[in-house]
């Protein structure tokens, strides 16, 4: 995509320049959306080494393969949908194996996660993976219904569905009244 600046010059956008190979475009774009992609991989992971994981994944893939990118309009869909692919990957993986730190009592972890012990995180990471992300992507994201089912590839009766249903659940989870 090219726009047309005030003196009539082609001017190439930052998706442009990094769909062209373009280290520093591709840098500032994920630079730009650093916290949007924390925030995705903070509302699926619950641990920081596997959000960090995640995302440095999902930089990779997305750099090798800029070129599928369609329509650079949708570059941060396209680079959700990769985050959350490396996340949910990382969840069942974590699923199938058991967690060091549930065998392991006394141990003081180095990093100190001043919301891991906030209710409605907790009751969060509790829902199913459909309506983790769901969730995350409407509330923490400011996403659309609309967004959100182009990135999921989900009606968006369904989206509304799983918001409808994570709500009824977390007010389950934190006991609180309609």
């Amino acid at each position: 995509m090219e726009l047309i600046s005030f003196f009539g010059h082609r001017k190439k956008t930052s998706v442009c320049k990094a769909k062209n190979g373009d280290k520093e475009a591709f840098l500032s774009l994920m630079n730009e959306n650093r916290l949007n992609m924390y925030r995705v991989a903070r509302g699926i992971l619950k641990n920081e080494e596997d959000i960090k994981d995640a995302i440095q994944n999902t930089l990779i893939k997305a750099f090798e393969n800029m070129y599928t990118l369609k329509k650079e309009a949708y570059f941060k869909t396209w680079l959700i949908r990769i985050l959350i692919n490396e996340c949910n990957e990382t969840w069942r993986k974590n699923k199938r194996s058991i967690s060091l730190e549930e065998n392991i009592e006394g141990i003081d972890e180095k990093y100190h996660d001043h919301y891991e012990n906030m209710d409605l995180i907790k009751a969060i990471h509790s829902l199913s993976e459909e309506l983790r992300v769901t969730i995350t992507l409407f509330y923490f994201e400011d996403l659309s219904v609309k967004n959100i089912s182009e990135i999921l590839k989900i009606s968006e009766g369904t989206v509304k569905s799983r918001l409808n249903r994570a709500r009824v659940k977390l007010r389950e989870i934190l006991g609180e009244e309609e």
